[in-house]
């Protein structure tokens, strides 16, 4: 069962020996057997991995590769595309989840078996989950077309090496954390701006939500299997937040303009829930694949700032009951297109850039939103919830009009502060914060106001020549007396915190004695010779774990703060969780800041998120502050880095370490953890300085504070 198809990069090719892609330029130029270039560029070549791996083991140069990262690498060095084998993939890994003994009976003979009997399953289980059939050819709803079609014969047996390569490490993870794991890959080759499963799930928990007394009816129609629409679904993130509600599996429909993420997004959800699925490929502003569906609920994260939206073929739409969008502003298109889906008593959400709130080309729609009643709330978000992370966005929350008397009022909730505390405690408040206000107010059509964060405000005051819907406009942050006593509080711990960062301040070089040995030239080793000897042990973080375990992510390692992530709440993930213990040194691998930083007591037991590397020493022969300090040295880092992309890239194994006796490494140990505390309390400072400065500055220009 070769594989011989797969190529690979040179960069492939250094992950696969464990070595910088330098290393793989000189065996190319040194050895006249290497493998010769099967395609790609003259900067950028291919080479097939059958070949190369061959000249690796001949030479000793294969690193043992672990099977996920085996069969990532038949994923994306595919021939025809990554796109096309993930899509094979993920058809393979649904039969498994579905039929394992099929499976075992289909994969026990030859590759040419395999790839003659494979289609006809395929096609029947592809059909039942996913409706359609392979010769549909009329759109217009769940019995349409669908979006992944059934690979032929020759195509399978190309991929044979893959497929049977996937259904062994389902057998260990999986089928659905495999795909999982392949769909991340995948997403990040191709630079997808995806939706944050925290900020799904708070979407599908706003759409969730069923009016009370005097809304927009009860529970009658939920006898009736639920329907949810995205008609942007990218790779499903919205559709399978929805598939995770307490009640009966809703009918899951989407809609993607890239036919590759219509199909790979139905695979995913197939696999996560056992409810009817249909998507389906197509431009959903011009070629609507779902026109008579009226929808429970409508998620949507739209594309932004898109002009070729169909300003010119779609002036006579009847979806634009409140105004035709101009050019600029396709976000109120895809508003219109939710409404115009939803049934009577549907919610639907969609994330907006917070431009589409006050631009004034928008102004009429937006009034017209408010008058009817269609537009029921605004919340904004932090910047960094979602792409892009420069941006605070906001949610939109509507409701079909008529039914129910327009609203007076419109919610407005702002969330874009944040609490000043762990970024995980703030996303814990912001979802709070959204959903008890739109809960309390789509039961009473009404919210207690709270300063600064939420207000239910008259429609008639906001319908003036600008019709500014942020948030923030209208509920400006209260300073009173009470700010004026914690300012003070926060100029005393300002001041001994500046106390105590004079006091960990490193002594100047002319006072220290000479460094013993290790500071000038001496022996040194590689993180991956300690690696080979036994010495370090090194993991790579994942997305892996356990529900309710924090994630120490790559912002926490390079800001010093606590784990702040976490795991999706259906506790899948695509391998075995890494946990962190105390000791233990952890790198980011992307971003090309020298950071590494050791595990205390606060970070230990929590899973180490992506892009980033764990090295595990034995305390018996390796200091961790000691490995640490030296790993972190901005010379040695640069070294072991990649520039090759716009993405600076830190290969660990080719890190730096000086030979020395564990009593000299721990003497270089506690200089190092002290300018650790030293660099905790700048950060505290500067944290402390900021509060005081802008707590200052808003006390003053409220009138709270005299001028004197």
């Amino acid at each position: 069962m070769q594989d011989n198809a797969t190529e690979v990069t040179a960069a492939d090719i250094a992950r696969l020996a464990g070595v910088g892609r330098a290393a793989v330029s000189n065996w190319r130029r040194r050895h006249a057997d290497f493998p010769k270039p099967v395609g790609g560029t003259d900067t950028s070549p291919a080479f097939l991995l059958a070949e190369v791996e061959q000249w690796l083991r001949r030479q000793g140069k294969l690193v043992e590769v672990p099977l996920r990262e085996r069969v990532w690498q038949q994923v994306s060095g595919h021939p025809e595309s990554p796109a096309a084998a993930l899509v094979q993939a993920g058809c393979v890994l649904l039969l498994v989840h579905e039929r394992p003994t099929r499976w075992l009976e289909i994969a026990a003979g030859s590759d040419e078996r395999l790839a003659a009997l494979l289609p006809a399953d395929l096609e029947q289980i592809l059909t039942r989950r996913l409706g359609g059939t392979a010769a549909s050819t009329e759109a217009g709803g769940p019995d349409g077309p669908r979006a992944v079609r059934v690979p032929a014969g020759p195509e399978l047996l190309a991929s044979a090496a893959l497929l049977r390569g996937v259904a062994e490490l389902a057998g260990g993870s999986g089928p659905r954390q495999t795909y999982e794991f392949l769909l991340d890959r995948f997403v990040d080759l191709r630079h997808h701006a995806l939706t944050p499963p925290g900020l799904a799930e708070l979407m599908a928990d706003l759409a969730e939500t069923v009016p009370g007394p005097g809304g927009d009816g009860g529970d009658g129609d939920r006898a009736a299997p639920r329907v949810v629409l995205d008609p942007a679904c990218g790779t499903g993130a919205l559709l399978r937040a929805a598939a995770s509600r307490p009640h009966p599996e809703p009918v899951l429909l989407g809609q993607d303009s890239a036919p590759a993420l219509a199909a790979l997004a139905a695979l995913r959800l197939a696999l996560h829930t056992p409810g009817p699925v249909h998507t389906a490929p197509g431009d959903t502003l011009r070629a609507d694949a779902f026109p008579a569906v009226r929808a429970d609920a409508v998620l949507c994260h739209p594309p932004f700032n898109e002009r070729n939206w169909g300003h010119e073929d779609l002036a006579y739409d009847p979806r634009w009951e409140y105004g035709f969008p101009a050019r600029t502003e396709s976000e109120l298109a895809w508003v219109q297109h939710a409404l115009a889906r939803l049934k009577d008593t549907g919610t639907a959400v969609l994330l907006m850039p917070p431009a589409a709130a006050s631009r004034r080309s928008g102004r009429r729609i937006r009034a017209d939103l408010l008058r009817r009643g269609a537009l029921r709330a605004v919340i904004a978000l932090p910047a960094g919830s979602a792409p892009p992370h420069s941006l605070p966005l906001h949610l939109w929350v509507l409701r079909r009009p008529g039914v129910t008397p327009a609203q007076p009022r419109l919610l407005l909730v702002d969330t874009s502060g944040g609490t000043g505390g762990r970024p995980e405690t703030d996303r814990r408040e912001v979802r709070e914060t959204a959903l008890n206000a739109w809960r309390s107010f789509d039961r009473d059509g009404d919210v207690a106001e709270e300063p600064g964060r939420v207000r239910a405000v008259p429609v008639i005051d906001l319908l003036d020549d600008d019709v500014d819907l942020t948030p923030a406009r209208h509920l400006p942050p209260p300073v009173t007396a009470q700010d004026t006593e914690q300012l003070t509080v926060v100029r005393e711990r300002l001041g001994e915190t500046l106390r105590r960062t004079a006091e960990l301040a490193p002594l100047p070089p002319s006072d220290l004695a000479p460094a013993p040995g290790a500071g000038g030239p001496g022996p040194v080793t590689t993180v991956g010779e300690l690696v080979r000897g036994g010495v370090l042990t090194l993991l790579q973080g994942g997305t892996g774990g356990r529900r309710g375990l924090p994630v120490l992510t790559d912002h926490d390692v390079l800001a010093g703060t606590a784990p702040s992530g976490a795991l999706p709440d259906d506790g899948t993930g695509d391998e075995e969780p890494v946990v962190t213990r105390t000791g233990d040194v952890v790198l980011p691998v992307l971003g090309g800041e020298p950071v590494a930083r050791v595990v205390g007591d606060e970070a230990a037991g929590a899973v180490l998120g992506r892009n980033l590397v764990l090295l595990r020493p034995d305390p018996d022969t390796l200091d961790s502050w000691f490995l640490a300090g030296f790993l972190r040295g901005t010379g040695n880092q640069r070294r072991a880095s990649s520039f090759a992309s716009t993405a600076t890239r830190l290969d660990v194994r080719r890190l730096r370490v000086p030979r020395l006796p564990l009593e000299d490494q721990r003497r270089y140990g506690e200089r190092f953890r002290a300018l650790d505390e030293f660099e905790a309390a700048l950060r505290q400072a500067a944290a402390l300085g900021t509060r005081l400065v802008r707590g200052s500055y808003d006390a003053l220009t409220d009138g709270v504070l005299p001028p004197v």
